[in-house]
């Protein structure tokens, strides 16, 4: 045979509380009087008589001589103002979690709400509750109820006796948040009850014969037993030991035992010795209930924890044979505030705590885990900061004058302007993301850091710049994300490193903005054209050879050649036709037909088409000469028949050997305003004029 008793067994918080003031009074003399029972056991109730302390039903029935014990259930607003216009001393020793419950009702009362209680209606702490909204709430304990609300409430409060079942409490809920529109729903249920109920389920679940001690007027108990009943077939709800079956076989079975909690340890001391007798064993159980009862934890101990379940904003832990569990807020796991609970913890686990307080009105162990790691950490951080390492740690929030980094479960400090390469207008764009970090400043005395990002970055940053510029070369192709663009150009990364494609090396067509051929993001393959140690200056190239247009031209255009070609510019010395796209010929004036012209305005149009005859091409200057007259002139011997008979005077001055323009001088005094460079056009037309001649 094996006993396990839980350790959430026997007295709770409050009813501790209670009992240990009233007994506290009673051996100091002072006459006591409790308006009720002071708690749901008669073994306690009993012994208070014997000691002189009263019970009253009735508040008319109350002693003047007398101090008046308000009780753990607490009691209506009503008796507490009937009471206040009596001359007697009253004590409250309502609960915390139930006064906590009046407040709630009190308040959203006032506020217009329709109050819901789920639970007994006829338990004294619901009695006590209810009188709190005058009276007026809806009580209910029955999963199916059919709730209706009243119209001219806008919303519906619900809250829960202490010591109900939650998975009974939740049914309820949803069922009454089908029903109603608004409802504000505080779950009221005392953490211990549902340590209790917890432990309940999962001892029963492992047990052979399950015994649950209480008061047979005991909520709490009444549920535990319930739970235990539903788990293990042979379990037995039991006031004393005396109520212990007589003839129970128990020999190597594993027997459970839990408690409610309004039972007094001694009773459960009572009912393990008895369990003591029926086996032999070389540790007595009454011992070791007696020793979990005295152990006692001090604030600022460092303790083993069994993480036992995870709740939305806590933790709760198994502290090793203290009578309470530990609660660890969720915000005392980490500093990290995007953590999640379920990351840094799983049921299970075994971690070191920080012990905060201890017997809280909840009755629970405070815990901190984050505290403890802090204080491991400091040492590790201190060498660190002497040995100037580079740490990692993540941004957690912005506040005045800088951000704030996690490191090593550690807050470090980063001004402003040591929180990036460049100074960040807004911080808030920092938050949560992962950083590298030196420690530049320590205060030991507050325990404090001071941390500078952007040392860790100009070092990285130095550090590629330097092996870029060792095998940098020209020609030499980089693949790199494009940085940013301006009217000039873009900028790409090639890696830590920042070079410029000009805005003339983007495409081989004339753009107006760099945005025309690429956007920042794109990754591009450039090569570089220029570069400059000493200024850092990085010239590159995007455009490709192949895809010159006047290298396509080349194989396609020779000298002799009669091509089809559109007039896209006309200028006074002549018209620019394209031959394909980039790829324009120059048709000088005296080109342009059989005859002389004023202008090209007198014979072509910009978008006319033609026909035009390649007079010459120079490849390295990237120019072409055309010639419309060169389709029409007439035969050599007709031209020379026609010279001979025209008069001498003509014959002086032919038109095809008339002196052309001075283009170079007419560009200078009339600048055109196409895009075409001033210098090329003036130089492609001097070639021209030179041919003409």
């Amino acid at each position: 045979m094996s006993v396990k008793v839980a350790k959430t067994a026997g007295f709770c918080y409050g009813v501790r509380r209670a009992v240990d003031e009233v007994y506290k009074r009673v051996e100091s003399g002072e006459k006591i009087g409790v308006l009720g029972e002071l708690i749901h056991n008669q073994y306690v109730i009993d012994d208070l008589k014997s000691r002189g302390v009263k019970i009253y039903d009735d508040i008319l029935d109350a002693e003047e001589d007398r101090t008046l014990i308000i009780r753990t259930h607490g009691v209506k607003k009503e008796v507490i103002d009937a009471l206040c216009k009596k001359n007697i001393t009253i004590v409250d020793l309502t609960c915390p979690f139930v006064g906590k419950i009046h407040k709630i009702v009190k308040e959203n009362y006032e506020n217009g709400a329709q109050i819901v209680i789920i639970g007994d209606k006829n338990h004294p702490e619901v009695i006590g509750i209810n009188g709190w909204c005058d009276d007026t709430a809806f009580i209910t304990y029955d999963e199916s109820c059919d709730f209706t609300p009243i119209s001219d409430k806008n919303t519906v409060c619900v809250v829960a006796q202490t010591t109900i079942n939650k998975e009974i409490f939740s049914k309820i809920v949803q069922n009454i948040k089908n029903t109603c529109k608004s409802v504000v729903v505080f779950d009221t249920i005392c953490n211990a009850t549902k340590d209790r109920q917890t432990e309940a389920a999962s001892l029963s679940a492992q047990s052979d014969v399950m015994f649950v001690i209480g008061g047979r007027k005991s909520s709490n108990t009444a549920k535990l037993f319930d739970i235990a009943k539903a788990n293990c077939p042979q379990a037995y709800f039991i006031e004393t030991k005396s109520d212990i079956p007589s003839g129970l076989e128990l020999k190597n079975k594993k027997i459970g035992i839990t408690a409610g909690a309004s039972t007094p340890g001694r009773i459960i001391e009572e009912v393990l010795t008895t369990m003591d007798e029926k086996m032999t064993n070389e540790e007595s159980f009454a011992e070791l209930f007696a020793q979990s009862e005295s152990k006692t934890l001090n604030n600022g101990d460092i303790v083993d924890a069994t993480v036992v379940e995870i709740r939305n904003n806590e933790v709760i832990v198994d502290l090793g044979g203290f009578k309470y569990n530990g609660q660890l807020a969720a915000d005392q796991l980490s500093d990290d505030p995007y953590a999640k609970v379920t990351d840094l913890v799983k049921p299970g686990d075994v971690i070191k705590v920080y012990v905060v307080g201890v017997n809280d009105a909840e009755g629970k162990v405070v815990l901190s885990r984050k505290k403890l790691v802090a204080m491991e950490s400091w040492n590790k951080m201190k060498e660190a900061f002497e040995n100037k390492e580079i740490l990692n740690g993540k941004i957690i929030r912005s506040v005045k004058g800088g951000v704030i980094a996690l490191v090593n479960q550690t807050q470090v400090f980063v001004p402003a302007r040591h929180a990036a390469l460049r100074f960040v207008q807004d911080l808030d764009s920092l938050v949560n993301t992962e950083v590298r970090l030196r420690l530049i400043d320590m205060d030991e005395r507050k325990k404090r850091f001071v941390g500078s990002v952007r040392s860790v970055l100009e070092e990285e940053k130095k550090a590629v710049e330097d092996a870029f510029w060792a095998s940098a070369e020209v020609g030499k192709e980089y693949t790199g994300a494009v940085k940013s663009l301006t009217s000039f150009g873009a900028f790409v990364d090639l890696g830590g490193v920042d070079g410029l494609v000009h805005i003339s090396e983007l495409s081989w067509n004339k753009i107006k903005h760099p945005s025309e051929v690429v956007k920042e993001g794109d990754v591009v393959t450039v090569y570089i054209k220029d570069l400059n140690p000493e200024t850092k200056k990085i010239s590159l190239g995007y455009k490709k050879a192949e895809d010159n247009p006047w290298v396509i031209a080349k194989s396609k255009y020779n000298v002799g050649d009669v091509v089809k070609c559109k007039v896209v510019r006309i200028m006074p010395f002549g018209a620019f036709c394209e031959l394909m796209p980039n790829v324009d010929g120059l048709i000088h004036i005296s080109q342009i037909a059989d005859r002389r012209i004023g202008k090209p305005e007198d014979v072509l149009t910009i978008g006319d088409e033609v026909e035009a005859k390649i007079l010459a091409i120079d490849w390295d200057t990237n120019k072409i000469s055309l010639s419309i007259r060169a389709l029409i002139e007439p035969p050599a011997e007709e031209a020379k028949s026609e010279a001979a008979d025209a008069p001498e005077e003509v014959q002086e001055a032919p038109v095809d050997e008339e002196v052309p323009v001075d283009i170079e001088k007419y560009i200078a005094e009339n600048p055109a305003e196409e895009e075409e460079p001033v210098a090329e056009v003036a130089e492609e037309n001097k070639d021209s004029a030179q041919a003409e001649e």
